[in-house]
């Protein structure tokens, strides 16, 4: 089960209200400042953006590939570990405006994580340690660290005790 705190909303659905919930001067500068990473070649830069700009947790030598795309309106719930990638196009939600409510949830990755491309990460989840998510899955739920996960719906794949080394080199080789 993911962790999201729900609000509810009254009178139109809860997107139309969303000003009442984030400033739109915020969403603005993220969104400018989020463009700019997306299709930032430099790692160094992307990530500079996104802890001092957009206020996400970004560990050390964390890759975002190309076109990653972060929450526009709370980047600021997003931690990514350590050494992960993100791969391109992947999106990271931690926002979901509904017809009657409104939820939000952090995003925890983890250390060494693998997020293929084409993913999509849901508010309120947590990625454990050495977690490979396989290209184009959309991950609802919580992701055990050291499993291999996939597709949509999001299931295991394999695990692995204590690192994901035998999990990566059994993917390549296939």
């Amino acid at each position: 089960m993911r962790k999201v705190t729900r609000y509810p909303v009254e009178g139109p659905n809860a997107l139309w209200q969303i000003y009442r919930t984030v400033s739109p001067w915020k969403g603005v500068k993220n969104f400018i400042f989020i463009q700019v990473a997306r299709y930032c070649p430099i790692l160094q830069v992307k990530n500079w953006i996104y802890r001092h700009m957009l206020g996400m947790k970004v560990g050390k030598h964390t890759a975002f590939g190309l076109m990653v795309m972060v929450d526009v309106f709370f980047p600021e719930n997003i931690s990514v570990g350590d050494n992960s990638v993100i791969g391109y196009n992947t999106t990271i939600l931690a926002h979901e405006y509904l017809i009657k409510e409104y939820r939000l949830g952090n995003v925890i990755i983890g250390n060494n994580v693998m997020v293929g491309a084409n993913s999509t990460i849901l508010p309120g989840v947590t990625i454990g340690d050495g977690a490979i998510i396989a290209a184009g899955s959309v991950v609802h739920k919580d992701v055990a660290a050291y499993t291999f996960v996939g597709g949509n719906p999001l299931r295991e794949l394999k695990t692995s005790k204590s690192n994901n080394e035998d999990t990566e080199t059994e993917i390549t080789s296939s």
